[in-house]
């Protein structure tokens, strides 16, 4: 039986990874065996780096967070926690570059850290607790004749709301213009 050379196809295996090793330091971009031993550790530390840049990256927003959390006089692992209690949801990266872009909004976060650590509440509960207070407020006035000619500049959102209150069916599948005709 005749022997098979491999001419072609060693010859392309070898020039693609001497391509992949191009600016390596001495023998490694020149040699098959040194560059490919190379790429070898190159893939290593790659993937291995991959892995710590993510760590780096939190080390550094929390860095950031920490800086701009002193200036307010609240420590970062205070206002991480004052943040949880609240029910604020927001990761460190948007934090630090919160904290960099507008620190008044910062100074925001951090003065609903401290109220959360105060009192204990969430966002939520103050906020449902600012709607139970103004409810009373909107009944008076959608009882008077004013309230049919605001229909038109409310969202459909606010006109489902009335529309569940005063029990009409099928309000959720109607249109804007069908429900004010309805609420009407």
């Amino acid at each position: 039986m005749t022997r098979v050379k491999g001419g072609t196809v060693s010859k392309n295996r070898r020039r693609k990874v001497l391509k992949q090793a191009k600016g390596y330091f001495g023998s490694k971009h020149r040699l098959y065996k040194t560059a490919q031993e190379q790429l070898f550790h190159s893939g290593a530390y790659a993937y291995r780096d991959r892995k710590a840049n993510k760590r780096n990256f939190r080390k550094l927003w929390i860095t950031r967070i920490n800086a701009a959390c002193r200036t307010n006089e609240i420590s970062y692992s205070k206002f991480i926690n004052g943040l949880n209690i609240a029910g604020v949801t927001i990761n460190r990266k948007m934090l630090a570059e919160v904290a960099i872009d507008s620190p008044e909004s910062f100074t925001n976060l951090v003065a609903i850290a401290k109220d959360a650590l105060k009192s204990g509440k969430t966002v939520k509960e103050v906020k449902n607790e600012e709607k139970t207070e103004a409810k009373p407020v909107a009944k008076k006035e959608a009882s008077g004749k004013d309230a049919k000619k605001d229909y038109s500049k409310m969202t459909l959102t606010e006109l489902k709301a009335i529309a569940k209150e005063q029990g009409i069916k099928g309000y959720s599948t109607m249109k804007k213009d069908e429900l004010i005709n309805n609420l009407k």
